[in-house]
């Protein structure tokens, strides 16, 4: 068997496993069709689990000082997280874009062969490997190469997904948000606010306005590109009564509350992580460390694959234990989504979860499931041998 892994996707997750897979020894060649890594940083939030993770591996002293929250919320709900059993509790403000160059250095000085500008356009699986052609650069040029797995962590409209034929059952998104990171605006903090006629949410840190607006009973565009500015301008007009035509938007997308996981993360030699895997609303942060974990929790078992050192069964646990976990992560994320976004239908709902986070149990449950302390296998520290986390019951 080819003892190499082809990862395509060099977003934070794909360079995660990449990091991972060199440790356990196998040989990585990272495929990613952007020229350059991206500047924007649509995630800013690291939760306990990954803090953790982040720290078995010596890697949080080199992201230096991090602001931590200790405050978090259940679908725009105020909810402390100092309960979380973890000593990371709360929730860690660092951009995706740090992140993204945290683990790109450490993958390349493990020694991952990260290529840039390459498109995967075919796959073909075989019962002893995985070939994949893809096109390179603005040459047109193909490449192929061969690999005992591939591992597809390139986003919510995965290729490699289409290409092997992964199904993905679920719904399609019902509402949308609009969010825009701007400079040079003057509008005051807002933190979950249900209006008369929307949802809005502004934070300004270090001169950038991230605004995020959803007006109630709209439902999502059909889109092929991001949003304009614009767009974002007059949704936020009609919901907040502000104007902020005159920022300078650094940054603008649209995004909606679908909920599709794949029916499995394996499919043979094949094998999806993050949002190639589960699709659903980023709230919380949740889209980058479910993807996060999901990396740290492949990347040990198929090294040990791909090195013939895995018990029968290791890589298939992977799908059992990382399947299980975005099942209850996103039916959290449903949860918050209606109770955020829903209309003024949904008031006695919000009115009784905020009686139910007056109790301690309904907090720290609450808290230990987002913060992804709730489940799922350690990987192998020292002494080799995995540990297990205490499910938190159901």
């Amino acid at each position: 068997m080819d003892d190499r892994v082809i990862v395509v996707g060099a977003g934070p997750v794909g360079l995660a496993l990449a990091g991972e897979l060199r440790v356990g020894g196998a040989e990585v060649t990272v495929l990613e069709r952007l020229a350059a890594p991206t500047t924007e940083s649509r995630a800013t939030t690291l939760d306990a689990r990954t803090m953790e993770l982040l720290d078995e591996r010596g890697l949080l002293e080199q992201l230096g000082t991090v602001p931590r929250e200790p405050r978090g919320h259940f679908g725009g709900l105020p909810l402390g997280l100092d309960g979380q059993p973890s000593p990371f509790a709360g929730q860690w403000k660092v951009p995706q874009a740090r992140v993204e160059a945290l683990l790109g250095d450490r993958a390349r000085r493990l020694g991952a062969d990260i290529r840039r500008e390459h498109e995967v356009r075919a796959l073909r699986p075989a019962a002893d490997g995985v070939s994949v052609e893809a096109v390179t650069g603005g040459s047109g040029r193909r490449v192929r190469l061969t690999a005992g797995y591939v591992v597809g962590c390139d986003g919510e409209e995965s290729t490699v997904a289409a290409l092997a034929g992964f199904e993905f059952p679920g719904r399609d998104a019902r509402r949308e948000l609009l969010r825009c990171d701007v400079r040079g605006v003057d509008v005051p903090d807002r933190r979950f606010e249900r209006l008369p006629r929307g949802f809005a949410v502004a934070a300004t840190r270090e001169g950038l306005t991230r605004v995020m607006v959803h007006e109630y009973g709209r439902t999502p565009a059909v889109r092929t590109a991001a949003p304009a500015f614009d767009e974002v301008v007059g949704a936020w007009a009609r919901v907040t009564g502000e104007d902020i035509s005159g920022g300078t938007p650094v940054w603008v997308n649209a995004f909606g509350d679908v909920s599709r996981q794949a029916a499995h993360y394996r499919r043979g030699r094949v094998l999806l992580a993050g949002d190639a895997a589960h699709r659903h609303l980023p709230v919380g942060g949740q889209a980058i460390n479910l993807g996060l974990q999901d990396a740290f929790d492949l990347g040990w078992k198929l090294a040990a694959e791909v090195a013939g050192t895995a018990p029968a069964g290791l890589l298939d646990s992977y799908h059992d234990e990382r399947h299980r976990a975005g099942r209850r992560a996103m039916a959290v994320i449903d949860a918050q989504a209606l109770i955020m976004l829903g209309g003024p239908e949904i008031e006695p709902v919000r009115s009784l979860f905020g009686e139910l986070l007056g109790h301690r149990a309904v907090r720290d449950l609450l808290a230990a499931r987002l913060g992804g302390l709730d489940a799922g296998t350690r990987p192998p520290g020292p002494a080799g041998t995995p540990e297990r986390r205490q499910e938190v019951p159901s």
